[in-house]
């Protein structure tokens, strides 16, 4: 399989904000970036090997699930961070354009449509999102050899956590139901059931379908970006960042997550604890608002 990922990456230490890309911490900023970049290619690129001890040569490994992964990042002014990842060429491309920084996302939809024909896989990665699963595609295109492509797999976004109430949380659970009622209807089919590994696992539409990233086969790729709401810039779903990674593939495609027993069946981690620090002890006022929308 080849895999094109398209990458917004915005930073403006000078605006404050509760994005990551307006921390005012350039270190720790560019470690979270390096970190998402580099994953890409440790997890799904070639070459991976055995090493052979005994001969001390290596041989091939993971040659059934290594593919090759091309990487986008888009960006827009000199608000980046790219010369201060220390990151070689080949782990890169770096694309300018002359969008408005919370229009990128948008940006990077359009580089996707002109590649089309030319990847299985078609992927929106926000900069901070760390993919674990060197699986992660596999079970994509199982999934849509059994639901068809009509169906589309999104992530659950997770934090980690030491010391705290919880060790791990998804952090994009339900939202009002009028949020994205406009946009999809999860009454229809609404839950899909089936055997793997000797194990059940259940998908369900979602209310909240964001999980700041999605990936489209080709198929899926090319009927979105046939559709006439393909780069309107349409931003009613949140806000402009939640509805670059959401609300187009929303609207093309039934969105399913894995449910709540089966969660982890596909993740993807967003670093750090903000999410986490929303949860509190019965006992504990409320610090932070969990958003509008909750």
């Amino acid at each position: 399989m080849r895999l094109l990922f398209a990458i917004p990456h915005y930073f403006d230490p000078d605006a404050g904000g509760g994005h990551g890309s307006l921390s005012n911490s350039i270190e720790r900023r560019a470690t979270v970036v390096a970190n998402c970049l580099t994953n890409l290619h440790q997890q799904f690129g070639r070459p991976q090997c055995v090493i052979d001890i005994a001969r001390r040569t290596t041989y091939p490994a993971n040659f059934l699930t290594a593919i090759q992964v091309d990487v986008l990042v888009c960006t827009t002014g000199n608000r980046q961070l790219l010369d201060q990842l220390n990151l070689g060429p080949s782990y890169f491309q770096h694309v300018q354009t002359q969008a408005e920084p919370k229009l990128l996302g948008f940006e990077c939809h359009r580089q996707l449509r002109e590649r089309l024909g030319q990847y299985d896989y078609y992927c929106y990665l926000e900069d901070d999102l760390i993919l674990h699963d060197p699986w992660c595609f596999v079970k994509l295109r199982w999934f849509s050899s059994v639901f068809g492509n009509d169906a589309l797999l999104m992530p659950n976004r997770f934090e980690l956590a030491r010391d705290r109430i919880v060790h791990k949380a998804y952090v994009d659970g339900p939202l009002r139901p009028d949020v994205t009622s406009a946009f999809q209807n999860i009454e229809e089919a609404s839950s899909l059931e089936v055997e793997a590994l000797g194990q059940k696992v259940v998908f369900q539409r979602t209310n909240n379908p964001h999980s700041g990233c999605f990936f489209l086969n080709a198929e899926q790729m090319s009927h979105w970006a046939s559709r006439p709401y393909f780069m309107n810039r349409d931003t009613r779903f949140v806000g402009p960042l939640e509805s670059a990674a959401s609300l187009g593939v929303m609207q093309a495609c039934r969105v399913y997550k894995p449910a709540p027993s089966n969660a982890a069946f596909l993740e993807v981690e967003h670093p750090g604890s903000a999410f986490l620090s929303l949860i509190r002890l019965p006992d504990e006022p409320a610090q932070v608002s969990v958003g509008r929308h909750a």
